[in-house]
């Protein structure tokens, strides 16, 4: 009876395991850094022992491509699915809203039990339903737009004590960002694992995007790992650059090696997915240390996409750390991720990625020998080369880039063999028109699935519970690029508009202003510039002869007159449920604009 009894509870012990027993997950992603920008790739400036170690102690994934931009690669991750159908396709512009209708990463393990934060850059979209709140985390610490001191950030962050998103309220968090990001998802991880939970952290830094401020530790140390080598002059980059791009990265090193210890007194390490890679290529790299590819980020060259990947899992029974070979792509992580934690979704859509796990179990070799894959995103409507110059933020069919075996083929009109030529300086289209075909035939089929929804542009919804009062920047001017505070205090002279979804028919109250709430500031003030070692972003706030502002809703058009101390001009409107566009000037006088309105606040009265 006694030996019944036991094997009955331990049959129960072993079901409860496998419900309960799922490993936690752990996943790095950073901003803007290079394939070459660690110490084991072998990188002549940078020392990075964590990046080193985590390498050495993980399954690495050999030829591993993202985008060559930040949104569409976060957006693919999220999804499984290609950014031609998940709807972030751009940095800006109105194009970095992910589908509302899609399950993210996040939701998926929130339905399976897991509790889940994030911890860092999120570039999915600032308002509702996109945040990372409307998605799937339970626990949010983000900053809006594409980088900290983005136009739709808290005016005049600078990477140190910044005011955050914290868990759908602006909070002041201490320390500089990286620290500040990795130190809360470890309190976090800690709160999680005390109550017995499993859990799911993400931390997407935003170094070392730009601007390139690091702590003083790192900043010196980099310095003097500059010593000595006789760096290139880049166009537009001072030396003060170059030192807070390094700087950023062994500050970020530094961290993974906190969070590698912390994994490991917490006795945590074991039963943790730990996964390390970078959103696209880099931004310096290819002019100093190419890593053997050539390309850097925003291009279609194989540095501009090709990325490190590192996955641990010390009691995932998936035997000795090594290279992966096979073309992989970063849509592969989630259906890989689902399979090795025992993650059955149901109502997820069709991945375009490939699950890996078979693969990292040892249970087949290698990846699809003869896939192919599409890497194609939406160009900014600035200084890159792009199909149409009369929808520069849209994505088009010879965009992109195919890659299958040892072949790339850039915008249908150029073929690379990287066996016999890694820096891709010989277009063989011409020789072999056969390799040509087969891959143009595949974008055929890969443009006629995705051209009906590819340029769908997504509608911010207004008036709902969920987000009011909210903010609307100029970060979602759709098809037009004014991201930055730089952008802002120049007073560019730019202009689009909203593509707004409102909620529920009611009144509602719209707030335009040049500067956001936190400034103060009047229509016509110039503001000061930031503190002077921030090299060129350190750019004064022009003083603009603002004497009318003009809003359009629909059909429906109001102006004001505004005195030179007014900060902002309120309009009242009755509005119906359903799509809208709103339209705003900045005016010197009657039909005589001067810009769009930076900022617009919308409540629902």
């Amino acid at each position: 009876m006694r030996r019944f009894f036991f094997l009955s509870l331990l049959a129960i012990l072993l079901i409860e395991g496998v419900v309960y027993g799922r490993p936690n997950v752990v996943y790095v992603m950073t901003d803007d850094q290079g394939y070459g920008e660690m110490s084991v790739h072998g990188n002549p400036i940078l020392n990075t022992p964590h990046m080193d170690k985590l390498h050495d102690q993980s399954f690495r994934l050999s030829d591993y491509h993202a985008a060559p931009m930040c949104t569409p690669s976060r957006g693919q991750l999220l999804t499984g699915l290609d950014a031609a159908k998940n709807g972030a396709i751009n940095v800006s512009s109105g194009r970095t809203l992910l589908r509302a209708e899609l399950p993210t990463m996040a939701n998926f393990f929130q339905d399976a039990g897991y509790k889940t934060g994030i911890f860092g850059k999120w570039h999915l979209g600032d308002n509702y339903p996109y945040r990372p709140e409307d998605r799937g985390f339970d626990e949010t610490l983000w900053f809006p737009s594409s980088h900290i001191n983005s136009a739709g950030d808290f005016w005049d962050n600078d990477y140190f004590d910044d005011t955050f998103m914290v868990n759908g309220k602006r909070k002041q968090v201490p320390g500089f960002c990286t620290d500040a990001f990795f130190r809360e998802a470890m309190h976090w991880i800690k709160r999680q694992s005390d109550a017995g939970e499993p859990f799911f952290a993400y931390i997407p830094t935003n170094a070392p995007h730009s601007p390139f401020w690091a702590p003083e530790k790192e900043l010196k140390a980099a310095y003097a790992a500059m010593e000595g080598h006789d760096l290139p002059q880049f166009p537009g980059v001072k030396r003060d650059d170059l030192a807070g791009f390094f700087g950023m990265i062994l500050n970020i090193d530094n961290n993974l090696g906190r969070l590698m210890d912390f994994l490991e007194e917490e006795g945590l390490a074991e039963d943790t997915i730990l996964i390390f890679q970078t959103d696209n290529g880099t931004n310096f790299g290819d002019r100093y240390f190419p890593a053997g590819m050539r390309g850097r980020k925003a291009q279609l060259w194989e540095g501009g996409h090709r990325v490190p990947f590192f996955l641990r899992w010390p009691g995932g029974n998936l035997g000795q750390s090594r290279d992966i070979l096979g073309l992989t792509t970063i849509q592969d992580i989630l259906p890989t991720l689902l399979d090795l934690c025992d993650i059955e979704p149901t109502n997820s859509p069709r991945f375009d990625g490939v699950n890996l796990a078979p693969v990292f179990r040892g249970q087949v070799e290698l990846p699809p020998e003869d896939r192919m894959i599409v890497i194609n995103y939406s160009r900014l409507p600035f200084g890159f080369e792009y199909p149409s110059p009369n929808a520069p933020s849209q994505m088009h069919r010879e965009g992109g880039v195919v890659l299958w075996k040892r072949w790339r083929m850039l915008q249908d009109r150029e073929l690379y063999d990287l066996e016999s030529d890694p820096l891709q300086q010989t277009n063989v289209i011409d020789q072999y028109p056969d390799v040509a075909a087969k891959m143009r035939a595949h974008l055929d089929r890969w443009w006629n699935d995705v051209k009906d929804i590819v340029n769908e542009p997504q509608a911010v919804i207004i008036g709902s519970d969920r987000e009011n009062p909210m903010m609307l920047s100029a970060c979602e001017w759709l098809d037009v690029f004014v991201d930055q505070q730089v952008q802002v205090r120049r007073g560019v002279g730019k202009n689009s508009y909203w593509n707004l979804e409102v909620a529920e028919a009611g009144e509602y109250e719209f707030e335009v202003r040049r500067w956001p709430k936190e400034v103060n500031a009047s229509f016509t003030e110039g503001l000061p510039a930031m503190a002077d070692y921030r090299v060129r972003w350190g750019v004064e706030g022009v003083a603009l002869p603002v004497g009318e502002v003009r809003i359009q809703l629909g059909r429906e058009v109001q102006r004001t007159t505004v005195d030179p101390s007014d900060t902002s001009a309120t309009f009242t409107f009755q509005l119906e449920e359903g799509p809208i566009l709103l339209h705003t000037w900045l005016e010197r006088s009657y039909r005589d604009p001067i810009s769009g309105a930076f900022f617009v606040y919308v409540t629902r009265k």
